[in-house]
């Protein structure tokens, strides 16, 4: 694994801002003579870490347990005690006990097809969700400069391949500049079969001749029926681009946070199960203990 020269915390922000998975590795206890005091963290993704807890062969079984908690891609926790003896190979000959933190972003991928003044609009609100932006114009000039935080651009000429390799159960909202385009891209979308939401800007007779046409095409009126156009939350009136890209993103809003309580399951442990963890590893972790925090 690489390792990042960075503060811990500076690479817990990039991850937040990539929507990528870590592991915190806190020393929770530590017993005797120790590498590093309770409270020393460090920050491990899939391509490396930040921070250390003293190297070693600790910090080697530590990045291994990380590494196999992400693989898992569970929000989960976990709690290790480890004697500093001959079987870690270091002789400093006290204990240390490790909490494990798997952080799994809640973030959902989102294709903004279209840099215009609807696109620019909405692009910057996005921005500050819980959303892996991708924003994507074959029209390089038509972004703003600067782009907003977190947001990728793709100038791309074939914005329509694009839609093809997005991943699975992403969003799509579909904006441009020409209508043949927006029919392609909505077409390209349906027919992967697993996009979460397929949007298109546009009036009711716009939607009807979409429809018409992908029924004629030989679609199936079950993918037709997951075409959303207009775009927007329809309680949220007004023409202006500011506007509709408020309505957009409070449809946004509400479809995640549909999606997440469906599929929302008690993460972790339960207490008992930690406290019996605490209690295996030896550690002298009582309810109200304060540990300090190895903060910037």
């Amino acid at each position: 694994m690489i390792a990042d020269r960075r503060h811990w915390s500076e690479l817990l922000r990039d991850c937040e801002t990539r929507g990528e998975p870590y592991v915190i590795v806190t020393v929770l206890a530590a017993r005797g003579s120790t590498p590093r005091n309770s409270g020393t963290k460090m920050l491990v993704e899939a391509a490396g870490f930040a921070g250390t807890i003293g190297g070693g062969e600790l910090e080697h079984r530590a990045l291994s347990r990380a590494q196999a908690m992400l693989q898992k891609g569970l929000a989960d926790q976990w709690t290790e005690n480890f004697p500093l003896g001959e079987k870690l190979g270091q002789c400093c000959g006290g204990a240390t006990t490790l909490l494990f933190e798997c952080f799994i972003p809640e973030s959902i991928a989102v294709y903004l097809f279209g840099a215009g003044h609807v696109g620019r609009a909405l692009a910057p609100l996005l921005s500050t969700l819980p959303i892996r932006l991708t924003w994507v114009d074959s029209r390089a000039h038509e972004f703003p400069d600067p782009v907003p935080g977190g947001v990728h651009i793709v100038c791309d000429d074939d914005p329509v391949g694009v839609v093809r390799q997005a991943d699975t159960g992403s969003y799509f909202l579909i904006m441009t500049h020409q209508h043949p385009l927006d029919f392609a891209l909505a077409q390209a979308a349906l027919e992967r079969e697993d996009a979460a939401y397929v949007g298109v800007i546009g009036s009711a007779s716009k939607s009807r001749r979409f429809r018409l046409r992908l029924a004629h095409r030989g679609m199936a009126t079950t993918l037709i029926d997951k075409l959303r156009c207009p775009v927007g939350h329809s309680d949220v009136p007004g023409k202006r681009p500011a506007e509709i890209a408020v309505a957009v993103a409070a449809e946004l809003i509400g479809l995640y946070h549909a999606q997440r309580a469906a599929s929302d399951t008690p993460q972790g442990p339960a207490w008992k199960t930690l406290r019996q963890q605490l209690q295996e590893s030896g550690a002298n972790i009582t309810d109200t203990q304060q540990l300090k925090l190895d903060t910037p």
